[in-house]
Parts: structure tokens; C-alpha cells; sequence
């Protein structure tokens, strides 16, 4: 951050000091000062960079509070010294971005006074201490005119006439608007459509924003856009989630918001579209597996597709993945190049050349910033860190970047102890470094978190930033108009650089003598580098062609196989149709044999039953007959049986003279 001309650990010690830690200081007066979350990690963070990992034993139950406490601490596993230095110092910043001020308010701080018309030999800077042991924070400075008065009222002399009003060359203009001005923000987002601008979101004071402003280029005036957001096929308006480090992209005569950091953060990067003809927000649908959510991000369109690197997750964990989203078929693709990637960061900046490279500089980790460039080629999906000529750029995060033509563009940005002032422009063709125009003091374009955007106005190409945080959150607008000379001045600018007093910022081309020779040699040098690397393009080209046609010849002979072979498989798939139909009709006709002997069976089975039923009769009728026999058979028995007694009775009476029975004789 640029909040302060501090270095590490000396600005973390003022932070923690400030915050109520650190020697004599108890832990209820940071739980006092922010809200119960804010003040954990704020203990945590300043218990892991002064003592290190948490390695003390775990507190007793009946103790909740440090309990809680050593939980906190305990999180952060091995996170270093510095990371935890930073770290508390950017939370410190989000929750209270005033502290600096107010510890520079109680302390005898130095005077920082930069005047738009001072003499050569009078300091920019000059500082004062009652104490050396005093800790010095230098003032915001303070842009005058000849009479003493403040810029603003000098303006009078502005013409409205859009960006047109700005007459010089290759130098940061401040622009007079009108119109309601929108809040004070950085880590916004910001895009062009139809001759607007749009800004959507940012952070101030801690807070993420969800507004929606455009400034019209014809006069620069302001409005605020009252844009609702679509909830799905409901047709249900509501607001959008206010956001910070998302990125915005013109697509179509709509604007793409990709990601960000919100206060109820989802899952996965979520994709919302603007449209500025309805004044209406609308979650895209996406396909594939979309990335992780994230923050601080960058967002490249290269051809219809959207390239996006790095971040910073909610956890604060930093990033280095690749994804990239197809917009014609609204599909993500996680890629894997070959080759060393960037480091994880956040806060960089990313552009893409000639449809193919696309190329990251710059950002920061908790702990760093960087100055490193690297390329992708998206052809061959590998990474690659060319050396670059021309000046080296200091390490960065913060900054913002837009490319015309072969020319990358480089504005603002802070490497942890102040604001980064020079504009940058890197030649992608020649990998030449050239700085354009540099600002002293505290002023809007040495900022963190500003954004930065280009605009082609009446034949002429302007680069126009808004807002951004350097200890101060900014709204202004500045504008630089590119020469054609912009894309390859390499010259150097250091010490002061004198500022007249309609407020423009002037280069150091225009306060110092060039050698006309050494900028013919080093224009001819990048003649060179650039032939040179338009012959080995044509070396490559031509490779490139060698290989693509055997490759095509490959696919021909396989597409030939394939469709050899897709015929051999209708073939057969008709041949298994034909099976498959002789098959259903003997089914069929089965199925009927089935059904007819199916009744048949039900049929015996009703004769069965009838004859069942007969021959149980039948087995009475032959009981009963045997019943009959036997009785019969009695019968006759006993009808012997008596005759016999009869025969013999008669003799034996005859023979002792007993008259026969005159019953049995009649």
C-alpha cells in the first residue's frame, strides 16, 4: 500500500502501536477498537510476526477467551514473520483507513509541500523531527499556484469540450467534471462503452461498493446508473452485491463483471453482464468447472475468449492457476501450460499481443511486490521470462495497464513503502521498457487500486485513470493524450520533475535537453530489435506452417479412417436393426403360441377339476355298494342259516314224537 513512507518492520510497529499492541498495551483495547473478528487476526497476525508459529499449549476449557484467542493464532500454521507483517497492516488499513492520519496528527510529522511552480533549487520535501527517535510520516502534499490559491480554483480557464480539452502531449491532465461527483474508492472496476465510461464498485473505508457511474467523454459529466439486477427467470429486481477487486470487460456493447470480493462470498467465480440499453445486472450461466472465487485478479480478452490469472481466494490465499472462458459457448476450461508460471500474486496486471502472447507483470504476494514480466504463448500453452531492454521497472501492486497497438501502458501501483510515479510503456514487439512522464508527491496517479482505461476522442488516443488509495482515497480524473512518439522514448526520468501552474504534469523531455544522438541510436537500436524479431517471427511462421500442414495431412488420413470405420458401423448397426425386427416378430409369435396354450391349460385344468369332483362320487357309489353286497350277503347268510334250523328241528321231532310247527308248514 502507499499509505506511508515506511518501511518494513518500522510501519508494522506504528500499525501494531496504533492498533493497542505491542509493549504496555493490553489485548482489550484492540477487542475495543474493531469489531470481535478483525481484533482475533489483528492478535494472531501480530503474535505470529513478533513470537512466530503458535507452539504454546492449548488453553483450559473454563478460559473461552484465549481459548478463542490461541485458536485464532494457532490457524495461521507457518505463515513467515513478513507475510504476517503485511498482512496486519493491510487489515489495519481496511478497517480503519484513517490511522495513518491520526498517528501523524499526535506526532511531529514532516511537511511535505510540493508547489506547481517551485524553483529549481528550492526542496520539494522538507522534513522536521523534535526527536530522532520520533517516527516521521510525510504530509499529503499540497499542489499551489503562483498567488498561493488552491488548483481547483484555476479551472475557470478549462474548456468544455470533452477530452479534447486537453492540448498537450504524453502528460497527465487533471479533468474538470461535472455532474455528482461518485464516491472517493479504489480496487474498482472500470469500462468503456460508446463513448462512456462506467465505474462499478471498489472499496472505501473498508467497505465494498455496488454503484454503478459512467462519465460521457463529450462533456464529461457524470451520472449515476440506477441498475437493477435480474434474480434469475423469476424477473425478480434487485441490487447487486456490492464488490471490490473484480475486473470489468467491454464485450458486445455490454460490460462483464468477473469476479471480486464480496462480503458473502460463493463458491466459485461467478460472471455478471451489464446492459447498458435496460439498465440491468444478470448472473451468465456457465458451463464446465468454474474456478475458484477470487479478488485481485486479472481478466484478459484475447479474441472471444477471457483469460483469467491468479487472485487472491476468500481465505486471502494467493493464486497462480489459468482459466480461460469461451464467451461464444459460455464454457470454463482450467489450463495446465508447460514451463515455470509466475509465482501466486495478486494485484498484477496482464495484457495480451498479437492475439497470442498474453503477458503478466508485476503484483505482489503478502510479503512483495514484484517487477518480473512474463509471457504466454497461447498457441503452445508455455510460459516463458524474456529479458526485456530499456529502463527496469520497480516492483509494484496496485497498478493498472491497458495496451494500444504493440504499446502496454503501465500506471500507478505502490512497492509497500509509497506510490509508484512514472508511466510505463512496454514495446511488446521489441520488449523495450521506455518511461513516458513521472509525478512527484502524493498525488492520484501514484495510487494503488486505480483504474485505467483508453478512449480514442476526435482521431486522438487518451489514457484516462479514476480514483485509487494512497493513504488518501481519490475520485479524480486524469487524462494523458499519446503521441506518436510515446511507444518508443526510452529516456529515464529521475530527481524532481517541475509542474507548472495550470496543473499539468510535465515530462522531463520538456524540462531537459535530449541528446539528439542518443535518441537516434537508441531509436535505430529498437529498429533493429524489431527487424530482428520480425525475422525470426518469419522463421517461426514458416515452421509453423511446415507443421501445421503435416498436421493436417495426419487429421485428413485419420478423418479418412474415421469415416471408413463409421460406415463399417452403420453396416452393422442396419444389420442389428434387421435382427432386431426378426427377433420382435418371433417374440410375437411366440407371445400368441403362449397366450393359446395358456387357455388351453386353463381348460384342462376346468376337466380336471370336473373329473376330480366325478371321481369322488364314484368312490361313494362303489362304498356304498360294497355296503350293499356285505348287507346282502347277511342276509342270505341268515336265511341259511334258519333253514338249516328248520330241517333239523322236524327229524329230531319226529323222531321223539313232537308234532311239526304248523306256522312253518303253512
Amino acid at each position: 500500500m502507499a499509505s506511508s513512507g515506511l518501511a518494513y518492520p518500522d510501519r508494522f510497529y506504528a500499525a501494531a502501536a496504533y492498533a493497542g499492541l505491542g509493549i504496555g498495551s493490553s489485548d482489550s483495547a484492540v477487542i475495543a477498537r474493531f469489531k470481535s473478528e478483525s481484533a482475533l487476526l489483528l492478535y494472531a497476525l501480530y503474535q505470529q510476526a513478533t513470537v512466530g508459529p503458535c507452539n504454546v499449549p492449548k488453553p483450559r476449557v473454563w478460559n473461552p477467551v484465549e481459548q478463542t484467542k490461541w485458536t485464532s493464532w494457532h490457524q495461521l500454521g507457518d505463515l513467515s514473520s513478513a507475510e504476517a507483517m503485511r498482512l496486519f497492516v493491510k487489515i489495519l488499513e481496511e478497517e480503519d483507513p484513517s490511522w495513518f492520519s491520526k498517528i501523524h496528527d499526535s506526532t511531529a510529522a514532516p511537511v511535505v509541500d510540493v508547489l506547481m511552480n517551485k524553483e529549481k533549487d528550492e526542496p520539494a520535501i522538507e522534513t522536521s523531527s523534535s526527536s530522532s527517535n520520533q517516527i516521521s510520516f510525510p504530509e499529503p502534499k499540497t499542489i499551489s499556484t503562483e498567488n498561493g490559491t488552491p488548483r481547483e480554483t484555476q479551472d475557470k480557464d478549462v474548456i468544455f469540450e470533452g477530452l479534447s480539452s486537453v492540448a498537450v502531449y504524453d502528460q497527465w491532465t487533471p479533468l474538470s467534471v461535472s455532474g455528482p461527483i461518485p464516491k472517493s474508492r479504489y480496487q474498482h472496476g472500470a469500462a468503456v462503452v460508446q463513448d462512456k465510461m462506467y465505474i462499478f464498485g471498489g472499496n472505501h473505508n473498508g467497505r465494498y461498493l455496488g454503484d454503478l457511474q459512467v462519465l460521457d467523454w463529450k462533456g464529461l459529466t457524470w451520472s449515476k446508473v440506477d441498475a437493477k439486477f435480474q434474480a434469475g427467470s423469476t424477473g425478480s429486481s434487485t441490487t447487486v452485491a456490492p464488490c471490490a477487486g473484480h475486473s470489468l470487460i467491454s464485450w458486445q456493447n455490454k460490460i462483464l463483471s468477473i469476479g471480486g470480493h464480496t462480503k458473502d462470498p460463493s463458491e466459485t467465480l461467478t460472471v455478471k453482464e451489464f446492459d447498458p440499453q435496460t439498465g440491468t445486472w444478470s448472473n451468465l450461466r456457465t458451463y464446465g468447472k468454474p474456478p475458484i472465487s477470487r479478488g485481485g485478479h486479472s481478466v484478459t480478452l484475447v479474441g472471444s475468449t477471457l483469460v483469467i490469472f491468479g487472485g487472491e481466494d476468500a481465505k486471502r490465499s494467493l493464486l497462480n492457476d489459468l482459466n480461460i472462458l469461451d464467451l461464444e459457448t459460455m464454457t470454463w476450461d482450467d489450463m495446465d501450460p508447460i514451463g515455470t508460471p509466475p509465482s501466486p500474486r495478486s494485484d498484477h496486471v496482464a495484457g495480451c499481443h498479437a492475439e497470442r502472447y498474453l503477458l503478466i507483470f508485476g503484483g505482489g504476494s503478502h510479503a512483495m511486490c514484484f517487477n518480473d514480466l512474463h509471457i504466454l504463448d497461447m498457441q503452445e500453452m508455455e510460459w516463458s521470462k524474456p529479458n526485456t531492454q530499456g529502463v527496469t521497472p520497480g516492483p509494484r501492486a496496485g497498478h493498472a495497464g491497458v495496451t494500444v497497438g504493440d504499446n502496454w501502458y503501465i500506471v500507478g501501483g505502490g512497492n509497500n513503502q509509497t506510490g509508484v510515479s512514472e508511466t510505463l510503456v512496454l514495446n511488446m514487439s521489441a520488449l523495450v521498457w521506455s518511461v513516458i512522464t513521472t509525478c512527484q508527491g502524493r498525488v492520484p496517479l501514484a495510487s494503488e487500486g486505480l483504474s485505467l482505461v483508453v478512449n480514442t476522442y476526435s482521431g486522438e488516443d487518451y489514457l484516462v485513470s479514476f480514483g485509487g488509495y494512497n493513504g488518501k482515497y481519490s475520485n479524480e480524473v486524469y487524462a494523458l493524450k499519446l503521441s506518436n512518439r510515446s511507444g518508443v522514448k526510452s529516456e529515464t526520468i529521475e530527481g524532481a520533475v517541475p509542474e507548472s501552474s495550470d496543473g499539468i504534469i510535465r515530462t522531463t523531455d520538456e524540462s531537459q535537453d535530449v541528446n539528439p544522438e542518443t535518441e537516434i541510436s537508441q531509436e535505430s537500436k529498437i529498429r533493429e530489435i524489431a527487424i530482428d524479431n520480425n525475422s525470426r517471427r518469419e522463421e517461426s511462421n514458416e515452421s509453423i506452417v511446415g507443421a501445421l500442414k503435416a498436421e493436417k495431412e495426419e487429421l485428413e488420413a485419420a478423418l479418412n479412417q474415421e469415416q471408413i470405420r463409421s460406415l463399417e458401423l452403420k453396416q452393422q448397426l442396419a444389420e442389428a436393426e434387421t435382427r432386431n425386427t426378426d427377433l420382435t416378430k418371433e417374440l410375437q409369435s411366440i407371445r400368441s403360441q403362449l397366450a393359446t396354450e395358456q387357455s388351453r391349460c386353463f381348460k384342462l385344468e376346468v376337466d380336471l377339476a370336473e373329473l376330480r369332483q366325478k371321481l369322488l362320487a364314484l368312490e361313494a357309489l362303489e362304498k356304498e355298494v360294497e355296503l350293499l353286497q356285505r348287507q346282502k350277503a347277511a342276509t342270505e347268510q341268515a336265511a341259511i342259516d334258519a333253514k338249516q334250523r328248520q330241517s333239523s328241528g322236524g327229524m329230531w321231532g319226529w323222531l321223539v314224537g313232537t308234532p311239526p310247527d304248523r306256522s312253518d308248514s303253512s
